[in-house]
Formats: C-alpha cells, sequence, structure tokens
C-alpha cells in the first residue's frame, strides 16, 4: 500500500504515527534514546558503544518490548520497516567509507611481516573451523536451509574470522594502548584481517548467488569476480592518482575542502551503486573507494572529521539497533540450539586466539602474557561481524535461528574483550604514549562502534 509522507495533523483526525516521516522520527528517537541509556549504564564496565546497540535493538525487537503486539504495531509496524532499514543502510555505507578513508597502511608497513603472519594465523583455524560447524547446524536447526553448503561455509567462515577493527581501536583507545608496540601490533593485524574480511565477503556473495537458484549464466560468480577484480584495480590505479592530482590542486583552504567532501561522499555512494550493480553489496564499492582516497594534504582527515559525527553519532547506532531489531532470541530453542550458541562462541574465541597466541609468542618473540591479550584482542567482534551476519540474511544465506545465534556470539565476544584483555594487559605503558599514526577510527570520543 502506498504511504503518505506527513500527515493533516491530529486535528483532522489523523495519527501521525500511521505516516512515514513522524514515525520514522519516533523511531530514530526512540533507538538514540534506549542505546544511550544503556550505554551510559554500561560505562563503569568499559564496554564498547556497539554492545549497548545491539543491546537497544533487542530489548525494543520481537525478543523484549515487541513481544507487546500494540507496541509494535505501534512503533515498528511492518510496512515501516523499509525505510528505517535503508536509513541505517545508508549509514552503514557511510561508515565503512570512513573505515577504509581512516585505515593508514603506514602501520602495518612499520610492523612487517609479523602483522601480517599474525592476522593469518587468527584467520585460518576460524575458517576451517566452519566447514566442521555447517553438519552440527545441520542437526541443531531441523528447518531446511536455502543456502548450498559450500556458500554457507564461506560465509560463516568469515564470520567467525573477522576481527572488528573499530571495536579494537575502542578497546586499545581505554586502555592507554593505541601507541604502544603492542597496541600497533594488533592495530596492523586488524586492519590486514579486516581487508582480508572485505574480499572473503566479496567472495562470498559471489558464489553463494544470494542463496537463492542463480538466475543469470552458470559463469556468473567468475563474471562478478573478474568485475569485482577490475573495480578495485580502476579505482587504484585511475581514480587514486587523480583524486590525487585534484587533492594537490585544491589546496588547504576552507570552501575547496567544502567541495571535497561533498564529491568524495557522491562518490563513496557511487561506488557502493557501482558494486552493486556488479553482485556484491554496496558496502565493498564504499570501502574499497575509501582505501583508494589520497591522504596526501590532510584531504581525508578533513573528509573524515566532517562526515563522522554524523555517520556514528545518529546513522550508525541506528543500523546496530535494527540488527538487534530483527534479532529474535526466542528463534534460539531446545538444548540442541544453546550448545550450538556455546560452540560458536567457543570456536569464534579459541580459533582466534590460539592461532594469534601462537604465532605471536613462537614467530614474533612476543611475551606470553601480551600474547595472550593479542589473542583476546583479535577475538573481538562487533562491527564487521554485524555487517556479515545482516548481509547473509539479506542474501538469504543466513535463516532466522543461525542469524539469531551468531548475534549472539558477536555480543559475547566483544563483552568479553575489555574485561580480559584488562585483566591480561594490567601494566600501563610508562613511556609517554604517542600518538597513534592514523590507525584509529576517529569520531570525538566516543567511539563509533
Amino acid at each position: 500500500m502506498a504511504v503518505k509522507m506527513a500527515s493533516d495533523g491530529l486535528w483532522q483526525g489523523e495519527n501521525s504515527l500511521d505516516f512515514a516521516l513522524p514515525l520514522l522520527a519516533v523511531q530514530i528517537a526512540a533507538v538514540l534514546v534506549v542505546t544511550q541509556g544503556l550505554a551510559f549504564a554500561l560505562k563503569p564496565l568499559r564496554q564498547p558503544r556497539v554492545v549497548a546497540e545491539i543491546l537497544g535493538g533487542i530489548l525494543l525487537g520481537p525478543s523484549a518490548l515487541g513481544r507487546w503486539g500494540a507496541f509494535r504495531r505501534t512503533l515498528f509496524p511492518e510496512w515501516s520497516t523499509a525505510a528505517l532499514d535503508t536509513v541505517s543502510g545508508l549509514g552503514l555505507l557511510l561508515f565503512l567509507f570512513l573505515v577504509g578513508l581512516e585505515l593508514d597502511f603506514r602501520a602495518v608497513r612499520r610492523v612487517g611481516p609479523r602483522s601480517v603472519a599474525i592476522a593469518a594465523a587468527g584467520i585460518v583455524p576460524p575458517l576451517l573451523a566452519a566447514a566442521g560447524v555447517v553438519p552440527l547446524l545441520d542437526l541443531a536447526i531441523p528447518a531446511p536451509r536455502q543456502a548450498s553448503y559450500s556458500s554457507l561455509c564461506v560465509f560463516l567462515g568469515a564470520a567467525l574470522s573477522v576481527t572488528a577493527l573499530p571495536v579494537l581501536a575502542c578497546i586499545l583507545k581505554e586502555l592507554g594502548l593505541l601507541g604502544v608496540p603492542f597496541g600497533e601490533t594488533a592495530m596492523a593485524a586488524a586492519a590486514v584481517n579486516d581487508v582480508f574480511a572485505w574480499t572473503l565477503l566479496a567472495l562470498a556473495l559471489a558464489v553463494s548467488g544470494g542463496g537463492r537458484e542463480p538466475k543469470g549464466p552458470p559463469l556468473a560468480p567468475f563474471y562478478i569476480l573478474s568485475s569485482g577484480a577490475v573495480f578495485v584495480a580502476f579505482t587504484f590505479f585511475a581514480l587514486r592518482p587523480l583524486m590525487a592530482r585534484l587533492a594537490r590542486r585544491a589546496g588547504p583552504g576552507s570552501s575547496s575542502g567544502d567541495l571535497a567532501c561533498s564529491g568524495a561522499v557522491a562518490c563513496a555512494l557511487l561506488a557502493g551503486a557501482v558494486t552493486d550493480a556488479i553482485g556484491v553489496h554496496p558496502v565493498f564499492g564504499a570501502f574499497v573507494f575509501g582505501l583508494a582516497m589520497p591522504r596526501e594534504g590532510g584531504v581525508a582527515e578533513r573528509i573524515g572529521e566532517k562526515v563522522a559525527p554524523l555517520v556514528s553519532g545518529l546513522m550508525l547506532p541506528l543500523y546496530f539497533a535494527t540488527s538487534g531489531l530483527h534479532t529474535n532470541v526466542d528463534n534460539v530453542e531446545g538444548v540442541a540450539a544453546w550448545g550450538m550458541v556455546a560452540l560458536v562462541v567457543a570456536v569464534a574465541v579459541l580459533g582466534k586466539f590460539t592461532g594469534t597466541f601462537a604465532v605471536a609468542v613462537a614467530g614474533t618473540g612476543m611475551a606470553r602474557r601480551e600474547a595472550a591479550a593479542l589473542g583476546v584482542a583479535m577475538s573481538a567482534k562487533g562491527l564487521v561481524e554485524l555487517i556479515v551476519l545482516n548481509i547473509g540474511k539479506e542474501k538469504k544465506v543466513l535463516d532466522d535461528t543461525t542469524f539469531a545465534i551468531f548475534v549472539i556470539m558477536a555480543l559475547t565476544t566483544t563483552v568479553i574483550a575489555t574485561p580480559l584483555m584488562t585483566a591480561l594487559y594490567r601494566q600501563p605503558p610508562t613511556a609517554t604514549t604517542p600518538e597513534s599514526d592514523g590507525m584509529e577510527l576517529k569520531g570525538g570520543d566516543a567511539c563509533p562502534a
């Protein structure tokens, strides 16, 4: 049915909550009030803000307040979900642009092969474990799945092996470790992990066929991967040099800075539209375009300063909350399903921890206590995990129960990361902590995720 944008008012006998714009405004206000209240309550526990945002969505969703039919029909009716999901998806697109924009690989080059080795050691074990988790999921969840075994393995492998770089940055900042060698190693390894995660996600989207029967030619996955590779090459080898010349010509003036910011945001949105047309999710295009933005002249930093407050303060919390709204914990029924929750959490934590710990101690000579703290840090999921899960659900690769199981896992691994790291890395840095070389995501004092 067609929904009008705004009502004629209460005095004309119309309920504003039956119209798109006022309902969306009330929904956003409700999400912000609940999530900020939870963030304040969890602040003494030193939890990342993403924990409060996911919990806020779950509280407003079918697992808690959404059980009350009148609440659900009034504040979150089914016809309103498209608008809410679109606004939150736009926030996600811009945030991934910022993630790419503020990933500076100078720290990776400075740490050297050590960061690549640590990242690989944390990726491979959980990625391989996904092949064993899928058959167990089939036993624990009797409902038939729509996705093929291979596509589900790739998606779950990505979900189990990722590290949330923004969450890790928040934890390290909270503990005062961003500028010390331990923090640099962790951030560099997480940056490598992030790039791998998006590459793996692009591969998963190419081979999955959206969890449905393929509608295109048999070679469609090959065409998608080839087109994606061409897009990446064009962005880095054609657009990046052009943008660098324009940045040098524009200079540091305020008016040119505003123009550069508007142009960069527009290009990031267009890049998302291009990768969606290719068959890869729009967030991949925005992320790659952010990575390709030149760092000369402080252009990237000025764009981040202008865009980050709106995205991290308003649009991104909405995305996390909608993830919670789409999560129904009641779908996880019975001993077998909750056993799968415990197994998935164990695989996600122990897979990352053992690989990272072993390579950090044996390969880099790191002290055991620091290596253990690094293993815990690399287990934090948060943002990237939720993006993978939401895309998997959107593409019909993950059913509602599997989605709920992995959201619980993401929440659990993020909640335990800060207290475990605090216990393992008690000693604060003795020297004056230098400034981070661009690896921290900027967004004010409040961490974006």
